[in-house]
């Protein structure tokens, strides 16, 4: 009989907001970011995204590029600090609570997120979830880069760097249960077993009209 896996989306769907603008604003709250106009900015990406229409490259090369500057460490100290902050405070209760249920019933979870991998590790540690996929970046030294390292999980790498990952865990005996808000995961939903839309956008509620994929409503 095949395990259960549970595979969670990040942003709006365990955390009521996106974990990638809320770090952006904290980067331009602390100076870090110089731009002045890099949260308003940030906002007009991130409705792209919202639309299914957002390019990650051009994403990642405007928002990467305040961070180039900094060691490693610092900015994996400065993400935690964001996380424990202005992040946890957000997780959707029913998250929680399922997550606990899970943990308990010693179930596999695995967050799965178009953010950056440093800030989707970051926040999965704080969740008490052990794997997390994020979009990895090349290194310049002991530098982040802003360019992308092999392929982003971001719409159909999604379902790719799942398929790598349980490779590579040698776990081919696995239902799948995904769980997400967001258009741009429609491949994953469409490849998973088990499909849970959390208070999902308008584009992929409409989509489900011809599913029959669960609707959830978290607070």
């Amino acid at each position: 009989m095949a395990n259960p896996l549970y595979v969670f989306d990040l942003d709006k769907t365990l955390i009521n907001g996106d974990c990638a603008m809320i770090w952006n604003a904290s980067l331009a709250e602390k100076g870090i970011a110089t731009d002045a106009n890099f949260v308003q900015e940030d906002q007009r990406l991130m409705a792209l995204y919202d639309q299914g229409k957002m390019n990650m490259a051009d994403y990642l090369a405007f928002t990467i590029a305040p961070l180039t500057h900094l060691p490693i460490e610092e900015v994996h100290a400065l993400a935690a600090e964001c996380v424990e902050r202005d992040i946890l405070p957000k997780q959707f209760s029913q998250a929680k609570t399922l997550i606990a249920q899970l943990q308990r019933e010693g179930i596999d979870m695995l967050i799965i997120s178009a953010s950056v991998s440093f800030l989707v590790k970051a926040v999965a540690q704080r969740l008490g979830i052990k794997q997390a996929i994020g979009i990895d970046l090349q290194l310049n030294g002991d530098r982040y880069s802003t360019q992308i390292s092999g392929i982003p999980s971001y719409r159909e790498g999604k379902v790719t760097r799942l398929k790598e990952w349980l490779k590579t865990e040698n776990r081919s005996d696995v239902t799948i249960h995904f769980y997400t808000d967001s258009i741009n995961d429609l491949p994953l939903c469409q490849y998973a077993d088990v499909t849970y839309l959390v208070n999902p956008c308008p584009q992929l509620e409409a989509y489900s009209a011809q599913t029959k994929w669960t609707k959830l409503k978290w607070y």
